[in-house]
């Protein structure tokens, strides 16, 4: 199955509970919160209350994505709120490792984000601490940048790499220009987990939106 996440942070959050609800009805399991803090990226979002709002307001996998410097700091409290998975990057934690094995202390997933013109050696020594590998296929900080397409060549090297020796279940994602154009791309090379911001809340028809991201049609 291809989860299909769609971001919070192109979403109309004057009507946010009617908009998670269309996230349920639209098809798509997911829901991707993308927390920004002004200093690992030029933004600022939204912290811990929101991902606990959206817990409440549906069974949706809560997708947290820490664009944050010290995450460390946070991760409990997003934990506590209802995150069923949790990305940080490589950029921001010294001690990777014992990142992870936090985030994994809660019963939480854990995911490494790699940005686009980060290498990925790093991930031999703790591949087998997570469950997710999230790739930015835009540099992170705004949403409805366009497509970086040498992240294609990154997803082939790391399946060449470490494809066969990964769990039935582990998580492939790609967030950034995910749309009709470039979903077969990254789904042919094996992405089982697609972030799809304006793309998805900005179509007509959400539930049509799922199923072309899906190659359902």
């Amino acid at each position: 199955m291809i989860h299909i996440a769609p971001s919070l942070l192109s979403a109309d959050f004057l009507k946010l509970g009617d908009e998670i609800k269309s996230v349920k009805e639209s098809g798509a399991d997911w829901l991707h919160l993308d927390i920004m803090d002004g200093h690992f990226v030029p933004n600022i979002t939204y912290g811990p209350f929101i991902a606990e709002f959206c817990r409440k307001a549906s069974d949706l996998t809560i997708d947290v994505h820490l664009m944050i410097e010290n995450p460390e700091k946070y991760i409990e409290d997003f934990a506590k709120a209802g995150a069923h998975m949790i990305s940080i990057h490589v950029e921001t934690c010294p001690h990777l490792h014992r990142q992870l094995q936090f985030i994994r202390s809660f019963g939480v997933k854990s995911a490494v984000a790699i940005n686009p013109a980060t290498e990925i050696d790093f991930l031999d020594y703790v591949i087998d601490d997570l469950d997710m590998v999230l790739f930015m296929s835009v540099n992170p900080g705004f949403s409805g940048q366009k497509f970086i397409p040498s992240i294609l060549k990154k997803i082939d090297l790391f399946n060449k790499k470490y494809g066969s020796g990964l769990k039935k279940d582990f998580i492939i994602q790609v967030d950034g220009g995910v749309n009709d154009q470039t979903c077969k791309l990254l789904t042919d090379r094996g992405v089982n987990c697609l972030v799809s911001g304006n793309y998805f809340f900005k179509h007509p028809d959400r539930a049509k939106a799922v199923k072309i991201l899906r190659g359902q049609i």
